[in-house]
């Protein structure tokens, strides 16, 4: 019966998942759709990160109370590295927000079709002057080798899962409940204007993987995979390594900061607040009053 309850609860989780994921890259690629086949002749990545952004915060309203919309299987293996997260919830977790990708690439397809035909003249390409896989999946920038793409991604996914850390860390008292999904939006956008050169700025394996399984249906299964000396490792494996690193790294940041730091906002020191009862002692002993108002200073 429990087994039961558990896996009704994952099917619900990974819904949540896949519904929320399938927001955040229906928004994301149909920005970047909507910036290619406008011939934007501006490089900046501004609008594209807003759009993600924006996606962030759209799937968070839809998944976050079920799941806390984690929309990034790098994210979620983190958080089961950490025991956050049970192995086989994570997997449910991972499925659904592929499956969610894959279908947000579909609805951009569809939304655009007739703008691809207007853009390659009906034949699709997925590199070139007229070339459209990128609206779907990530591709390296010209001459840049695999490490250091992969290096970018370590470090570009690693500083998400700390700020994911901070805001999710029971202490941190900076920022409220309500605050957190803008927040999140803001440092997506942040992220994707800052690395997005070396090798589109991923930070997710579901936002690369899932679209790119949809391309094999649009430029061929052989060609998505092959493409740039086998790219397609590099945002599924950089991200969950990044995201893994920075879990720990904040865990152990955190384990340091409660047992070395002695900082009040950051111990539970209600369990083991010492009274001095001194400090309770009243002018007459059965002034009942005076002291449940000492009691009450000692005890904040």
């Amino acid at each position: 019966m429990a087994k039961t309850k558990a896996l009704q609860q994952y099917t619900v989780q990974f819904l949540a998942e896949c519904f929320s994921t399938c927001i955040l890259i229906l928004i994301g690629e149909a920005a970047l759709a909507n910036f290619k086949f406008a011939r934007q002749t501006s490089n900046s990545t501004l609008p594209i990160g807003i759009a993600f952004g924006v996606g962030v915060y759209s799937a968070m309203m839809v998944g976050g109370p079920i799941t806390g919309a984690h929309l990034n299987p790098a994210i979620s293996i983190a958080f089961m590295t950490i025991r956050k997260l049970k192995p086989l919830q994570c997997i449910f977790y991972i499925i659904g927000q592929i499956l969610g990708a894959f279908l947000g690439a579909l609805l951009v397809y569809l939304v655009y079709f007739n703008q691809f035909n207007v853009f390659d003249g009906g034949l699709r390409q997925m590199i070139g002057p007229n070339g459209t896989a990128d609206i779907f999946f990530t591709m390296p920038a010209k001459d840049i080798p695999q490490w250091n793409t992969f290096i970018d991604q370590v470090v570009s996914t690693g500083f998400l899962m700390i700020f994911v850390m901070a805001l999710a860390y029971d202490c941190n008292h900076m920022i409220s409940d309500v605050a957190k999904p803008f927040a999140f939006a803001i440092v997506v956008t942040a992220i994707t204007c800052a690395f997005s050169i070396n090798a589109g700025a991923a930070i997710n394996p579901a936002r690369d993987l899932g679209p790119r399984l949809f391309g094999a249906f649009v430029y061929g299964w052989n060609d998505v995979f092959h493409v740039h000396n086998y790219f397609f490792w590099i945002p599924i494996i950089g991200p969950i390594v990044g995201g893994i690193l920075g879990a720990w790294i904040y865990t152990g940041y955190t384990w340091l900061i409660k047992h070395y730091g002695h900082f009040s906002n950051t111990e539970h020191t209600d369990a083991d607040r010492k009274i001095d009862f001194q400090d309770i002692q009243t002018k007459y002993a059965d002034d009942s009053y005076e002291l449940q108002q000492k009691l009450t200073e000692v005890n904040g």
